[in-house]
């Protein structure tokens, strides 16, 4: 075997250029950049806006694709299951987390899907019918306290769907007697209320403020850590004493398991920069999405903080997949 032994040396060194060379190079063809959504929503939203800028910086057309389904499902498992190579990534959101949490017919690993980075999250903001005679989270739970057994009817999208953890956090606050009401969608939801059908749900920033400026929905709180940027005057839940309420519709890119560390590098880069920028905060700030410029590492912590964070109420509530 010795007199091999170069040869095989001279092979390896020359396949490590080769793939060196490939990421090198990389990208040099249009990148996929799948939102398991349909179009229009918040994640939609948040993707285009960062593929715009990401895709100026690369030199390469980012195509976005929406898979939706499944609680975001399938998307997700479109790219743990595509070729590692740095063309395909996905568009994430909290159901990246919480899907194991729920379901026991996943069709594939966490594992198999790693971080890349943050884009933006779209605060969440706790809604009511006007007819509710509250403005805020001490009037709201003094309400819905009154309601007793017919209790207050919360729509949500479905299990594990924000709305609905924010209706477990709301139990677990000292508001025990929520109804929580499933629907199709967030925006269903929120018709719903608008109609008076139920009493009250939170949405996206973005999805409800137009709706709250037009006086067909009350704001009472928004869940996220910071007061929203385009709408100062609503405080959190969190200045008005319910710290454990807290949650966002955030936006994140991921890979499929195996790419290279130095693409995954590269995309968080050049996806921070963009984050950062003027333009891209110019185009989201103003519809209430607040842009999250993570690193790498900061976008790991985050993810392992709100697994941990969520899983918790994810098993005290036994949300289990619709």
């Amino acid at each position: 075997m010795r007199p091999f032994r170069p040869i095989s040396i001279a092979f390896a060194c020359t396949l490590c250029l080769f793939v060196a060379g490939a990421q090198a190079q990389w990208p040099d063809h249009p990148i996929k950049w799948i939102v398991p959504f349909a179009p229009g929503g918040a994640n939609d939203l948040m993707a285009r806006a960062a593929a715009q800028g990401v895709s100026k910086r690369v030199k390469q057309p980012i195509v976005i694709e929406n898979k939706p389904g499944a609680g975001a499902a399938i998307g997700a498992e479109y790219v743990a299951r595509s070729k590692p190579d740095g063309y395909t990534f996905l568009i994430g959101a909290a159901g990246v987390v919480t899907n194991s949490m729920i379901r026991k017919d996943m069709p594939y690993a966490d594992s198999d899907l790693v971080p890349v980075g943050m884009i933006a999250v779209a605060p969440s903001v706790i809604v009511v019918n006007p007819s509710v005679p509250a403005t805020n989270m001490k009037e709201f739970v003094a309400w819905a306290k009154s309601q007793g057994a017919n209790g207050v009817n919360w729509a949500t999208a479905g299990t594990a769907s924000t709305p609905h953890f924010v209706a477990e956090m709301l139990k677990d606050a000292g508001v025990p007697n929520i109804n929580v009401i499933p629907y199709k969608s967030g925006s269903e939801g929120v018709t719903a209320v608008i109609s008076n059908n139920v009493n009250a749900t939170s949405e996206a920033s973005i999805v409800v403020l137009p709706q709250i400026m037009a006086g067909k929905l009350r704001a009472i709180a928004t869940t996220y850590e910071t007061r929203i940027t385009a709408y100062k005057d609503l405080p959190t839940t969190k200045e008005q004493g319910y710290p454990g309420v807290k949650i966002g519709h955030w936006a994140g890119l991921f890979a499929p398991k195996g790419t290279p560390q130095p693409i995954l590098e590269r995309m968080n880069a050049e996806l921070l920069a963009v984050v950062k920028s003027k333009e891209f905060q110019d185009q989201l700030i103003p519809q209430g999405i607040e842009p999250a410029p993570f690193t790498l590492a900061g976008y790991t912590a985050f993810l392992n903080a709100e697994r941990d964070r969520l899983g918790k109420v994810a098993k005290k509530a036994k949300m289990t997949a619709d």
